[in-house]
């Protein structure tokens, strides 16, 4: 490994997929009108699951560009990393022609892969689940792709001609973030000049839904789907599963300065934890979680009270959003009752491993538009959420620094710092 440059890292390109909105625009759009995209799930008859709805992407593979022989060979989730990494590539003025192949590489996240076409094969080799020992003639060619989740990562390399190294991670839902804070110490370290990073998933299946059912993680307000996730409120009762993508290009800033590239953020800090305590289960104190944002910020060289807007894992369970609100008052001290804190799941859900980038380019556009994106559905505050959590409506104020942080799975946590290029600057 090349010895540490101490080079900064900044965002020059974002690309989106999200429930309610393809590309960054539209994302930004729909977050700041806290608009929810959840609905009855259509991918399938949710009929017999306790949880029946979902945040789906209005997704036509063909019309963004794919072939039909790069539809037949992906998986929704990689059709998803690929169109985005492109808007990201244009977005960030980048000529991949011009790039220097082995100084470019792909970190992608992704927690459950290609699970969609993995639970279409499965049916198919298996007669619909009726057969024990499936019959391998019946299966599709694609079927290995399918089944190791790197696919995903090798499809978005090829795409944008990335020679460099290339990984995929999958750390539950704090994949997001940790791939991006993995592109960035590559960057830092002078491995690469320019990675192109991010998370992608598309989990809305029935083996999926069967699982969070299973731990009743999901909330059952299926009557209602756009007011079914509602982080921090006293009457949430799980989240809403979701799927989308999102990437970024990301550069070193000298070389970003040297091409006279847009810079939307700098990521000034990154860290992550694990509980060592449960598969699934928070300790009410936060601890965890505090370590990370306290060892992100330490990195970034930013104190408590330089933090303008923090992006919430705002997941909606009882659990995570007590866990999460004494993090935030562990970590900020006085300051977490100052600085404004919002949820974006409760608009376009919970994508898994790819809810952390989209929650990045959230963060990226605040500080751009100097704007914080609400938390909808927050009609009654749980009383111990006390912070302020921005309800319903967007709420225009200056952005310098952000904080947005994860939880997963497994123990999980993670916290990511960025910096508006003016006051990372300075």
């Amino acid at each position: 490994m090349a010895a540490s440059t101490g080079r900064r890292v900044v965002i020059t390109g974002i690309g989106v997929i999200a429930p309610g909105a393809v590309g960054r625009k539209a994302f930004w759009d729909a977050l700041t009108a806290g608009r929810t995209a959840t609905r009855r799930i259509t991918f399938f008859d949710p009929a017999p699951y306790r949880s029946q709805i979902a945040a789906e992407v209005d997704f036509d593979p063909l019309a963004e560009g794919l072939t039909p022989q790069q539809v037949r060979r992906m998986d929704r989730a990689a059709q998803f990393a690929v169109v985005s990494a492109r808007e990201g590539v244009a977005d960030s003025g980048l000529d991949p022609a011009e790039l220097d192949p082995a100084r470019t590489g792909v970190a992608i996240g992704s927690a459950v892969g290609c699970t969609m076409s993995l639970e279409d094969e499965y049916s198919v080799v298996s007669d619909g689940g009726r057969l024990w020992n499936v019959d391998d003639a019946y299966a599709g060619r694609h079927l290995f792709d399918y089944f190791v989740p790197h696919s995903i990562a090798a499809e978005v390399a090829r795409d944008v001609g990335a020679e460099g190294p290339v990984s995929l991670i999958s750390t539950g839902c704090t994949s997001g973030l940790d791939s991006v804070g993995h592109a960035v110490e590559l960057i830092r370290e002078g491995t690469v000049d320019v990675m192109v990073a991010g998370a992608t998933d598309a989990p809305i299946s029935p083996i999926t839904v069967a699982c969070f059912d299973a731990i009743k993680a999901t909330t059952p307000r299926n009557d209602e789907p756009g007011l079914a996730s509602r982080p921090f409120d006293r009457t949430r009762n799980g989240f809403v599963l979701g799927e989308g993508a999102a990437v970024f290009v990301l550069e070193d800033a000298e070389h970003a300065r040297r091409r006279g590239a847009y810079v939307y953020a700098e990521i000034s800090g990154f860290a992550s934890r694990s509980n060592a305590f449960h598969m699934t289960g928070l300790r009410p104190d936060g601890r965890e979680m505090a370590e990370a944002i306290r060892v992100a910020m330490l990195r970034a060289g930013a104190a408590p009270g330089d933090v303008d807007y923090v992006n919430a894992h705002g997941s909606g369970t009882l659990q995570n959003d007590r866990h999460e609100t004494a993090a935030f008052k562990r970590a900020l001290g006085e300051d977490a009752y100052r600085v404004p804190v919002s949820g974006i799941k409760s608009m376009i859900g919970h994508s898994l491993g790819a809810i952390g980038s989209l929650e990045i380019a959230a963060c990226a556009l605040a500080i751009e538009h100097d704007t914080i994106p609400p938390t909808a559905n927050l009609h009654e505050p749980d009383p111990e959420c006390d912070l302020d959590y921005v309800p319903l409506t967007a709420r225009r104020q200056p952005v310098d620094t952000v904080l947005t942080v994860g939880s997963g799975f497994g123990g999980f946590q993670s916290a990511m710092v960025l910096r508006s290029p003016e006051r990372a600057a300075s």
